[in-house]
């Protein structure tokens, strides 16, 4: 892989919608923002407001409608342009900033943005790389894993607008890189290599040593059942010894 594979730019994405439910649900903002590989953007992006159908608005719930109303996006649909000339427009922007079928898109759980792009945008998921980079999949590992990092992560400004909403996500990841990857360029190739010879195939062993285990507690129920009982036997004698000492202690 070559420096400048390594250096592709990311496209972030953020799209509102009506709803989440796709077969009648409509994308009725999308903004987009370009940053290098170090997460600095190349401009503020830009955003679109579109107009849904009526029947998007019909169907569209009162917990969906009042956060569209707080964040003040309901007031701009009127003024909205059709999704057709959104997906130019961002097209339009991406093109001078990104080659085609390079980039990945980026973004906070950005599968379900671009599940709404395959639908109502093909042209602009077909123009971006295959792969996705989701901040909310580091957040989960976070959680897990360094939960202090988790629960001290920033605070969010977006207001389920697009645009804000990008710009907390891309802020994420950069505070993600600062406090979960080290500094520098990591481990030498050789510590990487030793790391990845250890843990290929582990999974599979893991379950090949499980379902053995399994298979021969089943094969032969009678030792297992010798052997809890000699647990068993082994805590009752534990527990005995214990009392006994403590009766000496007492006397």
């Amino acid at each position: 892989m070559s420096y400048h594979e390594m250096s592709t730019p990311i496209v972030w994405i953020d799209c509102e919608m009506t709803g989440l439910d796709l077969s009648r649900d409509e994308i009725v903002e999308i903004s987009v923002v370009v940053t290098d590989s170090d997460l600095n953007p190349v401009d503020e992006g830009i955003d679109i407001v579109i107009k849904p159908s009526a029947d998007a608005l019909e169907s569209m719930n009162d917990f969906v409608r009042e956060m569209h109303t707080n964040s003040g996006l309901i007031n701009e649909w009127d003024a909205g342009v059709s999704i057709t000339e959104a997906e130019k427009q961002v097209l339009a922007y991406l093109e001078p900033r990104v080659e085609k079928g390079k980039a990945p898109l980026g973004g906070n759980s950005v599968g379900t943005d671009k599940t709404f792009l395959e639908k109502q945008m093909p042209n602009l998921v077909n123009y971006l790389h295959y792969r996705i980079i989701d901040v909310s999949s580091i957040k989960e590992l976070a959680k897990r894993w360094f939960p202090r990092v988790y629960f001290a992560s920033p605070e969010k400004f977006g207001n389920h607008r697009a645009l804000g909403d990008i710009y907390d996500s891309i802020d994420e990841l950069r505070y993600y890189r600062a406090t979960l990857f080290p500094e520098g360029d990591g481990p030498s190739t050789a510590a990487a290599q030793e790391v990845a010879s250890q843990v290929a195939g582990r999974t599979q062993q893991l379950l090949s040593a499980n379902a053995a285990s399994a298979a021969s507690a089943e094969a032969d129920p009678a030792e297992t059942v010798a052997a809890t009982e000699a647990d068993s036997a082994n805590v009752a004698t534990g527990t005995e010894a214990d009392s006994a000492a403590a009766d000496r202690d007492r006397e």
